[in-house]
Order: structure tokens, then sequence, then C-alpha cells
């Protein structure tokens, strides 16, 4: 099912003139369709294997061509994340999350460019050996992906902790690199974290928009068992897709996960070694120039705060 999004919506037709009535009821349907679509947009996930890898390289993968249109989904079918008509919780509340610790890991670290024997030296992640950590990608203009990660995760500290969380960040820019993939996971298993967050930005190619959710698979695998945190993953996912389309107004990716927004990977080191619930964001496509235009702008990094940070809320309170 895929989503068409405000950013991406086809030239409006031209009005007739029909009077007040018709035209109040006309702005109805943009809105009305919205709702539906975004309930729509988090009812499942792409394959694994897609977008992502730790060793960051850009993605040639094309475009997927659009599904065609889905009829309803019954109440049977409704994803977990679905409200049910109910409203969303505060996420504005200053006690909304008194007692919860959340920990936010921005991909990548601004100085690992200087560091390249460091950062390729292989950590295990369960199932194989991988790079300690890589520079991310940037957009054409050189904005890279540390310094994006780095300032959506302070902004989405900000905003958890005037909501009573407990925040810690895997790093803050203090270090000379890293930490490692390895270190990452270990960072969320050890504060006993309720949820983590690691904050990403894609580098495919040209015309491949929007974000995706990684959602971690079950790996059973040396030191990889994901099993307890498939399912609550899972819902911490659906729901931060489900708040990034509502409060940023951007579009599941048009390239992977199916227009869901969500795929699921078994080949992250940060996620196989993580024993509490964990996903990825990737935010957009900082190689397509209007995502780039998106993430480089401050009012989209902190709308893209607020939008994961309801997500979070809603899936702690439940």
């Amino acid at each position: 099912m895929s989503y068409t999004g405000p950013e991406f919506d086809s030239p409006a037709p031209r009005r007739s003139r029909r009077g007040a009535m018709t035209v109040a009821v006309a702005a109805l349907v943009p809105g009305a369709l919205l709702g539906w679509l975004v309930y729509e947009a988090v009812g499942d996930t792409g394959g694994p294997g897609q977008g992502r890898t730790e060793a960051k390289a850009p993605s040639t993968t094309r475009p997927a061509p659009s599904p065609a249109s889905p009829s309803p989904a019954s109440p049977s079918s409704a994803s977990p994340s679905s409200t049910g008509g109910r409203p969303a919780p505060d996420a504005s509340a200053p006690d909304a999350l008194r007692g919860k610790v959340v920990v936010i890991d921005p991909g990548h670290n601004p100085r690992n460019f200087q560091h390249t024997a460091e950062i390729n030296r292989k950590v295990d992640i369960g199932t194989a050996w991988k790079e300690c950590d890589t520079t991310g990608t940037a957009t054409n203009a050189g904005y890279t992906e540390a310094e994006f990660t780095l300032d959506v995760a302070r902004r989405l500290r900000t905003v958890l902790q005037q909501q009573g969380a407990t925040v810690k960040l895997t790093h803050n820019g203090e270090r000379a690199y890293g930490p490692c993939i390895d270190e990452r996971a270990r960072i969320g298993n050890e504060a006993g974290a309720d949820a983590v967050v690691s904050l990403h930005a894609d580098g495919s190619g040209a015309g491949n928009r929007g974000f995706h959710v990684i959602l971690p698979a079950s790996v059973h695998a040396g030191a990889a068992d994901t099993r307890p945190i498939v399912a609550p993953s899972r819902e911490l996912g659906e729901r931060i897709a489900g708040s990034l389309v509502r409060v940023t107004g951007s579009a599941p990716s048009n390239y992977v996960g199916g227009g869901t927004g969500l795929v699921t990977r078994q080949d992250l080191g940060g996620l196989n070694l993580s024993t509490v619930p964990k996903v990825f964001i990737e935010c957009g496509n900082m190689r397509d120039s209007k995502d780039a235009a998106l993430l480089t702008g401050g009012a989209w990094r902190q709308k893209a705060a607020q939008g994961i940070s309801e997500g979070i809320v809603s899936f702690l309170r439940g």
C-alpha cells in the first residue's frame, strides 16, 4: 500500500463554482483520506534485506511501482498501532514518560572520517563480523548524515526530557570516532532502556524518497537473540512511522517497504545485539534533492524529533 504525502501530490484539478456547501464538503475530503491512509500505511512490513547497510554505500535500488489501490481494511486486519478511534496519548504532558528510559543513538560520528583504521576494525554482531562503524552518507552539497543525526538526537532528547523521560545518547559528538556498533547496542542494553531509537538518513539514488523504519528480524545465532524483542520493536516502529507521517507530512519510502515505511532486517548489528526494544529510522534520502531540502532544514528536523517522540510516547504508554 502506498501513501502519497503532501510532498508527492499531483497538482489539484481546477475547482468548479458550485456554492459554499460543495466547497466545504470538498475541503473535508483530503483530511479524511490522509487519516485513512496513515492508518493503512503502518499495517505491514517489507521484506528483509532492503535499504540500509551498516557499511553505508549509496543504493542503486530503483523506485518500486505503486501497487493497486487497496480496499479498506476490516477490523480484524487492523494494525497494532491503530488507536481504534481513541485519542493518541498526550506527548506534551510533563509526566508522560516519568520513570521511562529512552536511549537515542545518533548514527555515525562527524569525525569518523579522520579515524578510518579504527572504524574499519571488525566487531562481532552475532551472525557475522562487520566494521566498527562507517562515515555515513551526505547530501550532494556536503551536509553529512552524522551532523544530521546528532542534531535530531539533541532535539529529540529535549522533547523527551520535557515529558519526564530519562534520556541517554550513545554519543554526543564528544568522541573522536564511533562508538562501534556493538557498543551502541550494549549502551541501550545496560541502560535497561524501555525503547531505543537509532537515527540515520539514507544514501540511495536520486528519485528515491521518504522515510523508513527498520525493525529487527528474528535472529538466534552466536551472541544474537532478538526473539524477545521482535514484537515490541515492531510495535515501536509502527507507532513512530504513523507519527512521522502525521507530524512531518513526509511519506513512507517509495523504494523499500512496499509503501508501508517498515522494513525488517537481520544483518544490522545494532539490532541483532539489542536485548531491549529497538528500531532504526532512515529519516529520508540525502542523495535526493527534494528529500535533502527537508533534511537540511531546521524546521523539518524539529518536526521529525516531535514525530518520533510522539511515537515513543504512544508505544510506552500503550
